[in-house]
């Protein structure tokens, strides 16, 4: 498929910020890696209040804008913008002015889970930044073990009014086949409404947007990779995007013999 434009709304692309990037050189290099894949702008999403990185909100708009110029230096054709990926904790609401949101004014904001289990405040949570006018938009529920074992968990969140994100590498198997058949799963189920790279500079974290878009619309057809596409684009310009038509996923019944 030919897009226009494709936006990424994860990446970890900002140089000696988070673990995905060690350097400018680094941070250079996927650059030119996305524009190759057909990515013309990227919310750059570094890690925020998990266990390892703090990013503030100053510090990620600065290290955006100076590495903004350094793609112009270079000529990459690029456009980045500030944000964060934000880890949910129980002090979240606290931090809020601290934090940034896909748009320039919050109305949307990327969550991140632990990736081993879904905290029991989690419902709690995206009703208090609901409250406070930003939908949460989760990301990578696919890669999540609590998720994988209860998919119901995720389609009870959209339900609350959240949105979720599926990464390009998982949709495309680079994270095992079991991952590849959830993502494909949450995508027919109308359960994810957008697809980013979620890119690092780690090995097997490269741009595949272009490919899963593809994937998508081979799968369930060309509207709905173009959809997917849509919804980034109007997230990251805060216009208005919600779940439909989404339905649980139902799980198998086992049968036993005796």
């Amino acid at each position: 498929m030919e897009f226009e434009k494709i936006v990424d709304l994860h990446c970890h692309i900002l140089p000696e910020i988070d673990d995905g990037s060690p350097n400018l050189e680094s941070s250079l290099m996927l650059a030119k890696q996305a524009v190759s894949d057909g990515v013309t702008h990227i919310l750059c999403t570094p890690h925020h209040l998990d266990n390892e990185y703090v990013n503030h909100k100053n510090d990620v708009i600065r290290a955006t804008n100076e590495f903004q110029e350094k793609l112009n230096a270079y000529q990459i054709p690029l456009r980045v913008f500030p944000g964060q990926e934000v880890h949910i904790n129980g002090n979240l609401i606290s931090k809020y002015d601290d934090l940034l949101g896909i748009d320039a004014n919050k109305r949307y904001m990327l969550l991140e889970f632990p990736h081993g289990n879904v905290p029991e405040y989690a419902e709690q949570m995206i009703f208090k930044l609901k409250k406070l006018g930003t939908t949460p938009v989760i990301v990578h529920p696919e890669r999540n073990s609590e998720i994988q074992s209860n998919l119901e968990l995720l389609y009870n969140f959209i339900k609350k009014g959240a949105l979720a994100q599926v990464t390009a590498t998982s949709y495309v198997g680079g994270f095992g086949e079991k991952v590849a058949k959830i993502s494909k799963k949450l995508v027919e189920h109308n359960l994810v409404q957008i697809v980013a790279s979620d890119a690092h500079t780690l090995k097997g974290r490269k741009f595949v947007l272009h490919e899963a878009l593809d994937q998508i619309a081979e799968d369930f057809g060309e509207n709905k990779a173009i959809q997917f596409e849509k919804n980034a684009e109007d997230l990251i310009n805060g216009e208005r995007v919600v779940a439909h038509d989404y339905s649980p996923i139902k799980k198998k019944k086992r049968f036993f013999f005796f």
